[in-house]
């Protein structure tokens, strides 16, 4: 198998769906001798700011000199980078290897179980504990979780360290469409007698996490209560214990990304505490003011003003809109949108017409992707359009800003067919 019979080969199990559970998993990595408990892993989850945090920790640990693998969904811009090296996709010739290795495990369970055909996360996720398990070991993996944490395919390793990003409402055809049930779903990245870092907002979803925390006889860090973070204009301050870092400054614009930054280092210095690591604490400040995450609140043109942003529930959203006004000084701006099937297109064009000028509305080449029409007939707002052609329209935009949003998996499409 070359590399494009290797993608071809993973992207055909994208019909197979989303099968929660970890049998599937658990089976396949049997097979291959259990990679996934020869790594030492963080583990990350949470409704939005994953990929954040992953960035950050990953730039603090290789500026301290550490060998770190990352896994991360979904790609922007190419497929390799889910699975990454010091911040760098795997070679080509690495996922052949690797679909070489995993293509007779899950054609063998399809044929000697009755467990069911792998989906491609579970085969991607497979490829990557087999990666860094066994191929090419490293000091850290840091594994962002996909969907969810109870029944999710990452959820298969025993973490040295976890954190819960944040609890909003998505994935609620799966997950459940309250907070309590996601926070019992996500609750599950809570292991027994292991530190986990957790940024909660809603009261009843706090309480359902402090309840496996308690229960796990886990060592609970939380935002707001163990972590301060003091926000001076661009700049912040981070407390902690006895730890103050005072004027940090990101490259990621938005309160939320003093947030991540906050939860990313508050697990460097519990893994400095520890005796895991050994930081040199400016370097790992450097390290993370100088991340950059492709996709978040990304500008691309100055003239006419682009930015893209993967936002694809309320909470992401809502944290788009906030630092638009906030850092751009924003109020009003064309937005492009397109979105996935099962998100929240009311509440999140209802924010979005809070500083839209038009809605120009498309749809992209993707699975699960809403058609334009579906979105332009839900949809209640009268400056609203629909694009045929995404790629023309940005490229012959002229107009006083554009914003593209709406979701990861069309943002991907964006970077890959726009030469901005």
């Amino acid at each position: 198998m070359n590399y494009l019979d290797s993608l071809y080969w993973i992207h055909e199990r994208t019909k197979f769906g989303i099968k929660p559970g970890v049998k599937r998993m658990e089976w396949m990595l049997d097979k291959l001798n259990n990679p996934q408990f020869n790594i030492n892993g963080i583990h990350v989850g949470g409704t939005n700011g994953k990929g954040s945090t992953v960035a950050y920790l990953r730039s603090a640990l290789v500026d301290n000199g550490y060998e770190i693998g990352t896994f991360t969904s979904p790609f922007i811009e190419t497929f390799n980078e889910r699975i990454s090296l010091n911040g760098v996709p795997i070679s080509d010739d690495a996922i052949v290897e690797l679909v070489q290795k995993v293509k007779p495990v899950s054609e063998a369970l399809e044929a000697e179980t009755e467990l069911g055909t792998a989906t491609e996360f579970e085969i991607i996720t497979t490829m990557m504990f087999l990666y860094f398990g066994e191929i090419h070991p490293v000091d850290f993996v840091i594994v962002e979780a996909g969907l969810g944490i109870k029944n999710d395919s990452t959820n298969v390793f025993k973490p040295i360290l976890s954190i819960l990003t944040s609890i909003g409402l998505d994935h609620v055809d799966i997950l459940g469409d309250t907070y309590v049930d996601i926070a019992k779903d996500k609750g599950a990245i809570v292991k027994p007698e292991t530190p986990v870092i957790y940024a909660v907002k809603n009261e009843d979803a706090l309480k359902v996490i402090r309840d496996f925390v308690e229960q796990q006889n886990a060592e609970g860090i939380e935002l707001d209560r163990d972590i301060s973070v003091i926000s001076q204009g661009e700049e912040f301050t981070y407390r902690y214990k006895n730890y103050e870092l005072e004027t940090l400054i990101l490259d990621m614009f938005g309160e939320h990304q003093k947030e991540n930054a906050a939860l990313a280092i508050t697990a460097l210095i519990e893994l400095n505490e520890s005796g895991l690591v050994e930081l040199d604490f400016n370097k790992m400040i450097n390290g993370i003011e100088a991340v950059r995450w492709t996709g978040r609140i990304e500008k691309v043109k100055d003239d006419p003003l682009m930015i893209i942003d993967g936002a694809h529930n309320l909470e992401s959203i809502e944290a788009l809109i906030k630092t638009l006004k906030d850092y751009y000084k924003i109020d009003n701006v064309d937005v492009l949108y397109a979105a996935i099937n099962g998100k929240p297109i009311h509440a999140m064009v209802d924010q979005l017409k809070t500083i839209a000028s038009t809605m120009y509305i498309t749809d992209f080449d993707f699975p699960k992707a809403c058609t334009k029409e579906e979105i332009y007939d839900e949809i209640r707002f009268e400056q609203k359009e629909t694009v045929d052609d995404f790629v023309q329209f940005i490229e012959n935009y002229e107009g006083q800003g554009l914003v593209i949003t709406g979701s990861l998996y069309f943002i991907s499409e964006v970077k890959a067919k726009v030469n901005f």
